[in-house]
């Protein structure tokens, strides 16, 4: 074993320059590249599933709880339901449920002297938590509450903005509509602040205002709200929580998950998980073509060295082992230089931000957002190292067959 490592050392760390230097560091050097490659889109899809999620819970919640309906559209006005601190209580006694805030949403109209704009007017009570939804605000504030009556203050998107031509603290004229047979009710309300997600679905939609009002277009009374949205620790658990929230409601009442509400975006989500997987394979049999065809070559340029070692007695194996290390001390090298690099992008990517995309609002963001999951980092090592290692039989086996006599006339 010493004499095989020794031999394999001074040929993987030869400073001659002869073409087996070259092919080593070309093995490296893809190997490397493999390696990084691997680290970084699962980090980059792990980010952006993560983030564009995330947006998405920020907004809405992880669940919804409201009047059961089974062929309504999942974006439109909600039947009332009663508020019952009973149900609330029990929800926070699950496991996961970090937070239950009741809403309701009113379809209106947004005027100014030069154009209109349709909007989903969605009302939140004096204990909406807003910190989930500061990243979203750009410019003012998010509405105040007074206890006399309801709020005359609105949040809206830069989008709406925009379109309007509106800004905060400017007075806006906005319709709602209370039945087929009855005319819109007008209203005039402030601005304190804008929004923006970078979601066609959310900037394109929805207002935020008091749910007071809400209650009171639709003459409805202190205690009837649309429903509730529900915050979970973990948006991994929300099939498992939505089961056991599901089954302890009242029969009117349903629950659904806010996949089920927007289920396109996820499903566009879930299909980065082929992307991904399509360039780890890619990756991973080039890292195996590289080495294969690199020891092959050294083993045919070392033909007349094997031949040597067998006449002065080196056995098949004592051979086999030295390609077999050689082989070793490559992939290592490689995984190592492909950690550096591909941990390096993402951290200096997370500190920088200077990988963006060209279109902010197909992929709902600017800066790309990187996720490391380090058992995810533990298994490109480990997988890589042992798909490697099986590798490295092909060519080590074609050292067994070299004939002294034949090997040593080689040329």
């Amino acid at each position: 074993m010493n004499t095989a490592s020794f031999i394999a050392r001074r040929i993987a760390f030869n400073r001659q320059r002869s073409f087996s230097r070259f092919i080593i560091r070309l093995a490296i050097a893809a190997t490397a590249i493999s390696v990084a490659v691997m680290i970084m889109t699962l980090a980059f899809v792990n980010g952006f599933q993560e983030a564009v999620s995330q947006k998405i819970f920020s907004f809405w919640g992880h669940l919804r709880v409201q009047h059961y309906e089974q062929y309504k559209a999942a974006i439109a006005e909600e039947a009332p339901i009663h508020k019952n601190d009973t149900i609330v209580s029990e929800l926070y006694k699950m496991e996961g449920v970090r937070q239950v805030q009741s809403f309701a949403t009113k379809y209106a109209i947004l005027k100014t002297p030069e154009s209109i704009e349709g909007v989903l007017f969605k009302g939140v009570g004096k204990e909406y938590d807003f910190s989930s939804m500061q990243q979203f605000l750009t410019a003012g504030r998010w509405i105040n509450f007074n206890d006399s009556t309801y709020s005359r203050e609105i949040v809206i998107s830069e989008y709406t903005a925009n379109q309007l031509e509106l800004k905060v603290n400017d007075r806006v004229l906005i319709y709602f509509f209370k039945g087929e047979d009855q005319k819109p009710r007008p209203d005039k309300l402030t601005i304190v602040g804008l929004y923006k997600t970078n979601m066609e679905e959310y900037d394109k939609l929805y207002a935020i205002g008091d749910l007071t009002l809400v209650q009171r277009l639709n003459d409805w009374g202190a205690d009837e709200i649309g429903g509730y949205e529900i915050f979970l620790n973990d948006y991994h658990s929300m099939d498992k929580v939505n089961n056991e929230i599901f089954e302890s409601l009242p029969s009117e009442w349903g629950s659904k998950t806010i996949r089920d509400i927007y289920p396109s975006i996820f499903d566009w989500l879930r299909l980065q998980d082929v992307n991904r997987d399509v360039v780890l394979g890619v990756m991973i049999i080039i890292a195996i073509i590289n080495l294969i065809t690199c020891l092959i070559i050294m083993v045919l340029e070392r033909t007349r060295m094997i031949g040597v070692l067998k006449a002065v007695g080196a056995t098949d194996w004592t051979v086999q082992k030295i390609f077999t290390l050689q082989g070793v001390i490559i992939t290592a090298a490689g995984i190592f230089l492909g950690l550096v690099i591909g941990l390096g992008v993402c951290v200096i990517q997370q500190k920088t931000g200077f990988l963006t995309f060209w279109d902010e609002n197909a992929y709902y963001m600017l800066v790309v957002p990187v996720k490391i999951i380090w058992w995810e980092v533990a298994l490109v090592v480990a997988g890589t190292l042992l798909v490697c290692i099986l590798t490295l039989l092909i060519p080590s086996l074609v050292s067994r067959r070299i004939q002294p006599a034949k090997a040593v006339q080689f040329r």
